[in-house]
């Protein structure tokens, strides 16, 4: 997946986000799709995060794999 690609998605997801914390009433549904949302955003940005590292190092970004959601959520920040 591409640069462009990755921040596609990113945008799109951003927007089902915002479309949905501007909802009065946000049911248990929503509150978990919210969830899942975040979840998949942050492998994105991983994503690209790994890409761009990969790049500057002068390696190929197609290295470069979504990583599952509990590494991730462990990260130290």
């Amino acid at each position: 997946m591409e640069d462009s690609q990755v921040l596609n998605h990113i945008k799109n997801l951003t927007e089902k986000e915002e479309k949905l914390w501007g909802k009065e009433n946000i049911t248990d549904e929503e509150v978990n799709k919210l969830h899942n949302i975040k979840l998949e955003l942050d492998q994105c940005w991983d994503l690209l995060r790994q890409r761009r590292a990969l790049r500057d190092a002068g390696e190929n970004p197609n290295k470069a794999g979504a990583r599952d959601i509990d590494t991730i959520e462990n990260y130290k920040q």
